[in-house]
């Protein structure tokens, strides 16, 4: 992953906790397969009931409120944004192991200003085709009227960019890793 340009899902809500994002009787799985996104939260009137419209086609950003992936720890919330098809997560604030587990599954959460939150909602809501560019190499985030920095952790940003996680960064030194071993 080097930079993402897509419209954007708009979820303008705070405090989504890991079981909003994927209920606890999916918890049972040890695969990605058959998780259900917002599953509670897809009818009409419900939060995430865009999902299911054509205006969510294709999209691979989420633009989400404050403290998103509160509550426990799910890796499975992660599996389930990414088995959806986002890429990465826009909020003002993730909790931190939500956080943890997104960066090890290969989406990134992307953490702006409330400021900066609040005008891509305002864009977004009069220009629902609109694009953003996530660049991970400069952590720069674009929107029409919008250009904002975001951190992210070097050693993550190194495995996201490299398509791996710890494991596949560990095996890819394998020989370097055995080479040292070997001299005792």
């Amino acid at each position: 992953m080097e930079k993402i340009t897509s419209r954007v899902v708009p979820l303008p809500v705070d405090d989504v906790d890991t079981d909003q994002i994927i209920p606890a009787r999916f918890l049972k799985v040890t695969s990605r397969e058959g998780l259900i996104l917002f599953a509670d939260w897809r009818a009409p009137g419900k939060p995430a009931a865009i999902l299911d419209t054509d205006e969510a086609k294709g999209c691979e950003v989420l633009l989400a409120g404050r403290n998103f992936g509160c509550g426990s720890s799910r890796e499975h919330a992660p599996w389930a944004l990414v088995g959806a098809g986002f890429r990465a997560v826009i909020a003002a604030s993730f909790a931190d192991i939500f956080k943890g587990n997104a960066l090890k599954n290969g989406l990134l959460p992307v953490e702006v200003d409330e400021a900066t939150l609040a005008k891509l909602h305002a864009v977004r809501a009069s220009d629902p085709q609109m694009d953003v560019t996530i660049d991970l190499e400069a952590q720069l985030l674009l929107a029409p009227g919008v250009a904002a920095r975001f951190p992210i952790d070097p050693f993550a940003k190194r495995c996201l960019r490299d398509g791996v996680d710890e494991l596949g960064y560990l095996l890819a030194h394998l020989k370097e890793i055995e080479a040292h071993e070997a001299r005792g």
